[in-house]
Order: C-alpha cells, then structure tokens, then sequence
C-alpha cells in the first residue's frame, strides 16, 4: 500500500506567521511615509497583500508538484535562458531605484530578475551535483560547470550593482557544494578566494567602504554614513521586552531608512518589543531546522540538495538582515524574507517553501541521505 503524503505543519505554519506579520508591519512602518510620499498610507500594505495572496495561491500548487519534475533538462535550461535574458534586459533597460539597476518595470507590476536567479542557480545546482558529485574534487567534471553558470549570474547580478544579492547566491552555492561532499582542501582556497574578491569590491567601490567604515563606527559619522545603523539600535534598544505598541514606533518617521523594507525588523523590535522579535526569530529556527531535516530525510541526492539549497536561501537572508539590524554586520540591501515588502523576494521565498513542503511529503524518517556531506580529506 502506498504511503499517504503528509505536509510538514510546523513548516507551513511558521511560513504563514511570517506572511501575515509581514503584512501588519509593512502597513505600520509604511503608512506615514507612504501618506507623504505618494498620497496613499496604503501604497505598500496593498501591493504586499496582492503579492502575498498571489504567492499563497502558488504554493499549495507548488506543494503538490513532484520535486524530481525540476529535475528535467528542459526546466533547468528554459529556468536559466530565462533568468539570464531578464538579467541582461535589467542592465539594458531596467529601472533605476537609488543608483542600482534591479527592476524590470512589466506595466502591471516590476520583477527583481536577480531574485528568480537564486531559484535558477539551486535547481541547476542540484541537478548537476546530483549526478556529478561522486567526482566532485575533479575540477572540470564538475567544479567547472558549476563556476561557469554561477559565474554568468553573479556576475550580472554585480554589474546592477547588488553585492548583497550577489553574496547570497555564493554562499547558497557554497552550501550545495560542501553538501555535495568536496574536499575540504578546496573549501580552504574557495574561502581564501572568496574573502578576496569580497575585500576588493569593498575597498575599490567608495560607498561599499564608507559602510564598512561606518559598521566598524558609526558614531564616528552620526548624521552621516552612520546614521541608519544608529536609528536601527535606537529603534531596537527603545522597544524593550513587549514594545510600544502596534502603530506606536518612532523611528520609522522619517529616521529609519527603508522601514518597511531592509529595517521592518528595527521597527518590529520597537512596536513589538523583544517578543516580537524572538517569534519572528523562531519562526526562522523553524524554517532552518524543518528544511534541514527534509534535507536529511530526502529519498535522493537530488531532494536533499535542493532542500539544502532552498533552505539556505531563506535563513541566509533572514539572518544576515538581522544582523544588519543589530549592528553585527555591515548594511547591505538583503530584506527579511516573507515579512519585508518586496514582491520578488516574497513570491520566490514561497515558491521555495512550497517545493519544501514537497521534498517533506516524500521525506522518510526510515531514510537518511547519508551521501549529503563533506568528504574527509585522504
């Protein structure tokens, strides 16, 4: 008899928390500025609703589509032509929004192409590591290929410009890759290259090095590179155990830059307090442990590198953008996942759990892909 399909509920109910609380902070720290700035309180409240409600009619579909269907040649190169013409068409005539090119302005709505890249780079990830990673430490077998496509995308991503988008595909690849089981040799000098590259970009590009400059101290230029980290821990600091109150912030008038987006977290942190905060944290754990777990539980390589890869999208960012908040990492435009406003990352976090609820349904506690982790060197 076959074995019925159960959907991991602690997974879809810590999505769904985050999806809701994301709606209710996005109104509370965009109402005033929105009400100045366009005329509207409602401006980003109601396109987040329409994109929420878009993204969890998707998911219940995505939810029910076999994961081995990514699998196909066909949907991993039709993904990647896709990916790679919307890329290039941003640098062509995309839309320019704070000195960086990201958009693409469709009429009806505008797509962040660098966000559907992330999903691009993991299926095509796991499909090849799948078959490949048996011989991962031979560098044109495997290494090769997977350089080449990553290559092309982070490099488009790069010219936009957007190190923060660009980082998180690299670190989402690195996950697969040392998943897959490569040397630890080669982890060492992809890390020594890695930390390269970063410093370089950071120390030739001015605004990226005064923000370096102003995480190592932002007191050093309060009204100035310092000022959004400053209004950030203000913002935090201000809520305390339960918060001023839904609506109650301060920080999000006109001090917080971008509250509805790379700093909701601050404002949830002073209208929410520090239970506020430590829910939207846990939901996150949720998410890490449970994507981690159908990572394990996989019935194949291809399940479990895709899970891992999945997973690592969502709490990389999720992470990394808290951290930004609370002053431990440098700014960089990485929004919260499921809860900033953002239509692209909103939509592609789903569709990612969606198809983790997927790998899950076909999970097995009987079951461990055992062949999912790093090598011992010889």
């Amino acid at each position: 008899m076959a074995r019925k399909l159960t959907s991991d509920k602690l997974l879809f109910t810590a999505t769904l928390l985050l999806v809701c609380t994301g709606v209710v902070m996005v109104y509370s720290a965009s109402a005033v500025m929105a009400m100045e700035r366009i005329g509207s309180s409602e401006f980003f409240v109601s396109k987040q609703v329409a994109w929420a409600v878009m993204g969890l009619a998707i998911l219940p579909i995505v939810m029910r589509l076999d994961y081995r269907t990514y699998r196909q040649p066909v949907v991993i190169w039709t993904l990647l032509g896709l990916v790679l013409a919307a890329l290039f068409a941003v640098l062509l005539v995309g839309t320019r929004v704070n000195g960086a090119t990201r958009w693409l302005d469709l009429g009806f709505l505008g797509i962040q192409p660098s966000e559907f890249a992330k999903m691009a780079v993991i299926v095509y990830m796991a499909a090849l590591l799948e078959r490949r990673m048996d011989r991962i430490d031979e560098l044109g077998y495997a290494l090769l290929p997977i350089g080449l496509v990553l290559g092309a995308v982070v490099g488009l991503v790069l010219l936009q410009p957007d190190l923060g988008t660009a980082a998180c595909i690299a670190v989402i690849a690195a996950a697969m890759v040392f998943s897959a089981g490569i040397s630890y040799r080669y982890v060492g000098a992809l890390s020594i290259a890695a930390a390269v590259a970063g410093t370089a970009l950071v120390v030739t590009s001015e605004y990226r090095f005064r923000r370096v400059q102003a995480f190592m101290d932002p007191w050093a230029d309060p009204l100035g590179n310092g000022w959004q980290m400053i209004q950030s821990m203000i913002a935090v600091g201000t809520g305390g155990v339960f918060g001023r109150g839904l609506m109650a912030g301060v920080q999000k008038l006109f001090y917080l830059p971008e509250p509805h987006n790379d700093f909701i977290y601050s404002v949830i942190g002073e209208e929410l307090g520090l239970l506020g905060t430590t829910l939207v944290l846990a939901c996150f754990c949720v998410i890490a442990w449970r994507g981690f777990r159908a990572a394990v539980r996989a019935p194949d390589r291809f399940g479990a590198l895709l899970a891992i890869g999945l997973t690592t999208m969502v709490v990389f960012q999720a992470f990394f953008n808290i951290s930004v908040v609370l002053g431990l990492l440098p700014p960089k435009g990485i929004p919260l996942p499921l809860v900033s406003a953002g239509g692209s990352s909103l939509l592609i976090n789903l569709v990612g759990i969606g198809i983790l609820l997927n790998i899950s349904q076909h999970a097995s506690s009987s079951h461990v892909v055992t062949t999912v982790m790093p090598a011992a060197d010889a």
